[in-house]
């Protein structure tokens, strides 16, 4: 390692001496060197600033980097680290880190810096945005993130120096992203400092008390620990088996998240200690798991296999749970020396000299996650429903099912059938119709269990629909359907909007090819619109008339000479495939073959109500937005819904009777309420789904000719 020479330079690296003890065990004399350097540019970047602790800024990119360095990271990410607040908070630039140290070393620190220079409506949208970037990033270089956690992780330890609305806004974020997104990766002992501290930040008096409890239980059964570790390892050695075993005490917060997650007391949290033993090879991880059977009696249900079954972040491990002769239960981790280093670094290990290559396996299945993110993100509207939608994501999936040709798929607990084909694919999800699982049929919305074969069935031409919103878990498949609705939607709108266009200037007898690109190019601007297609959109939702824009389009000689034409513009055909640009009010719940009447209402598009609805009036006296409009011939299993009051006797098991004539004739109920009850009568409202006007008249029929039935009628309440 390099001396400075002048007095000076040796009092600004001081800082530096803990990151220079970790990196002079692994890294070699030139890539000591660019590490240096970055320190050197950090420390005279952000001369004169200081932390909130009172320390000299510097000091807290080298403690970034030096949790990194203790991972083993490479020189690149380490100058990255040193570096990280560079662009942000110094007169640095991107292309002077270019220039300087290199395009990755530039990439890394661009892809970590937050975008607090642009401006957000507010502090939650900012930082839901630097997190998408930050994923953007991380998609190309995974080390963008971990820079990223250890930065949170030095500023948790040092989060007492924040006043106590900061303290608790980081906290809550350190628990609801930074955790998570750590244990996803694999990085356990990070996941469980970020927990704890943030649990001590945010439940500061509920950690003192479970910190105390843990300790005072470990201390009282120190001795009955120590004759259990004893014993494993004596046993195991016995059958020659040549191991380490390690115990281990739950943090605070696990404990506490056990106990609200199960709603437990302290005193039913039986597995607040822990036993590791670590073996030499896979094979060795089975042997001593037969061993440790025998030794103890283990609890039914309490195995899993995470090294024949991996966790969806590369950890592997036998989990079993044992009944000691202590009145105590034992929990038991049995794993290989490789298995645990990546347990502790997770896919930090891909990245140290050591453990370059990694395991293909996890490496794989990370990428495959953030993959996933990177389309869903794609997907998304605003960083806020982005950031939203992935929380639930970020917890490692807990159930393994498997594609007929034994592909398996890791999925959240909770997850549908579904959320299985999203996973497989986006296009296999948007055409699915139906599933087999374990051979028999299921609905979509089927929840998953562990070792569940999955099999999707696809029909051409079909589409997702937004019940479907309702019971997928996965951010893949939720994304994917919103994109695909707000998709349909926009395309829909734009080809409304081209038609009322269309209908206004034919109403003067002009055409959209009749107006000067000049003209509309003006008229555009003028509007601040970009695109034609957004004037279209703004007219199919109403914020606009098309008679005006069709007005104004023509000019004073175009509109002087038009001539109404002799034929009346065809009416709008509705209930088609329309569903993004049309609605029908619940009002009155037209159904295909009623006469109706279109309204153009603000921000909602084109409403169709009944010509006898009671609104009707009030809408008519805006002429300029009504339409005409006609049922287009329906076809396929499109379903509108329809209102139903029924009066009936008021006798125990009415509404089962009504509710069964109504299946009878094969017509969903999509909502009942009762109204009106007394002593001899009640009422019950029901909103169906139904074809048409001859389905809606079957059920009627039906009703009518039930004895517990006074009176039927579609009329709203």
């Amino acid at each position: 390692m390099r001396l400075a020479t002048s007095e000076r330079a040796r009092r600004a690296r001081d800082p530096f001496k803990p990151l220079g003890h970790v990196i002079g065990g692994y890294l070699n004399e030139a890539q000591i060197a660019l590490v240096e350097r970055a320190f050197e540019t950090g420390a005279e970047a952000h001369r004169g600033q200081y932390r909130k602790t009172g320390e000299p800024y510097i000091t807290h990119p080298v403690a970034v980097a030096t949790i990194l360095a203790k991972m083993r990271l490479d020189h690149e990410c380490l100058a990255a680290a040193l570096l990280h607040d560079a662009i942000e908070d110094t007169a640095l630039t991107r292309q002077e880190l270019v220039r300087r140290f290199g395009p990755v070393v530039a990439a890394l620190v661009d892809g970590v810096t937050k975008l607090d220079k642009m401006k957000f409506r507010t502090r939650q949208e900012a930082t839901a945005e630097s997190f998408r970037k930050m994923l953007l990033a991380m998609a190309e270089d995974l080390r963008v993130l971990l820079i990223k956690l250890a930065d949170r992780l030095h500023n948790m330890r040092t989060l007492q120096a924040m006043d106590s609305d900061a303290r608790l806004r980081i906290a809550s974020e350190t628990l609801d992203i930074y955790a998570p997104l750590a244990g996803r990766l694999g990085l356990h002992e990070m996941r469980e400092e970020l927990e704890n501290l943030g649990f001590a930040n945010l439940h500061p008096y509920r950690h003192r008390v479970l910190a105390a409890r843990v300790r005072a239980l470990a201390g009282n059964r120190r001795g009955v620990l120590r004759k259990i570790q004893r014993a494993l390892h004596d046993r195991l050695k016995r059958e020659g088996l040549d191991c380490r075993v390690i115990g281990r005490q739950k943090s605070p917060y696990s404990t506490y998240k056990k106990m609200c997650d199960k709603d437990l007391s302290f005193k039913d949290v039986t597995d607040v200690y822990a036993f590791r033993i670590i073996v030499k090879s896979r094979a060795d991880c089975y042997r001593a798991l037969g061993v440790v059977h025998e030794l103890y009696q283990p609890q039914p249900g309490r195995f899993k296999d995470y090294i024949a079954l991996p966790k969806s972040n590369g950890y592997q491990s036998l989990h079993t749970v044992l009944n000691s002769p202590f009145d105590m239960p034992v929990e038991i981790q049995i794993r290989t020396e490789d298995m645990d280093i990546a347990a502790e670094k997770g896919q930090a290990a891909h990245w140290s000299y050591k453990y370059g290559t990694g395991k293909e396996g996890a490496r794989s299945r990370v990428r495959g996650w953030l993959d996933s993110l990177v389309a869903t993100q794609s997907q998304t509207g605003t960083a806020d429903e982005f950031m939203e939608s992935i929380k639930g994501d970020l917890y490692p999936g807990e159930i393994f099912v498997f594609t007929p040709k034994g592909r398996i798929i890791d999925l959240r607990r909770g997850a549908s059938a579904l959320d299985f084909a999203y996973a497989i694919h986006t296009d296999i999800g948007n055409r699915a119709t139906g599933v087999l699982i374990n051979r028999s049929r299921a609905p979509l919305s089927h929840r998953l269990r562990t070792g569940d074969t999955v099999e999707i069935l696809t029909t051409a031409g079909s589409r997702p629909r937004p019940e479907w919103l309702s019971f997928v878990t996965t951010t893949k498949a939720r994304a994917a359907i919103r994109h695909y609705l707000k998709s349909m939607e926009q395309r829909d709108s734009i080809a409304l909007g081209h038609r009322l266009l269309d209908q206004a200037l034919a109403a003067h007898g002009a055409a959209l090819e009749d107006v000067s690109e000049r003209r509309l190019i003006s008229y555009l601007k003028r509007r601040k619109l970009e695109r034609l297609e957004d004037l279209f959109l703004k007219l199919a939702h109403g914020e606009m008339l098309a008679e005006i824009a069709a007005q104004k389009l023509l000019s004073r000689m175009q509109r002087r000479e038009s001539r109404r034409p002799e034929v009346p513009p065809e009416a709008l055909a509705v209930g088609g495939d329309e569903d993004g640009a049309v609605s029908f009010a619940h009002c009155c719940y037209p159904l295909p073959g009623d006469r109706i009447m279109g309204y153009l209402s603000l921000g909602k598009g084109v409403v169709v109500h009944r010509d006898n609805c009671p609104n009707v009036p009030e809408l008519r006296k805006h002429p300029e937005r009504c339409l005409d409009v006609v049922w287009e011939r329906v076809t396929g299993r499109r379903l509108f819904k329809v209102f139903v009051k029924v009066e009936v006797i008021n006798r125990p098991g009415v509404l089962a009777n009504i509710s069964s004539a109504i299946g009878k004739t094969a017509t969903n109920i999509e909502q009942v309420e009762q109204r009106d009850t007394s002593a001899d009568s009640a009422t019950l409202l029901f909103i169906l789904n139904v074809h048409d006007r001859d389905q809606l008249a079957r059920v009627l029929r039906r009703l009518r000719n039930n004895s517990d039935v006074f009176k039927v009628s579609r009329d709203h309440a």
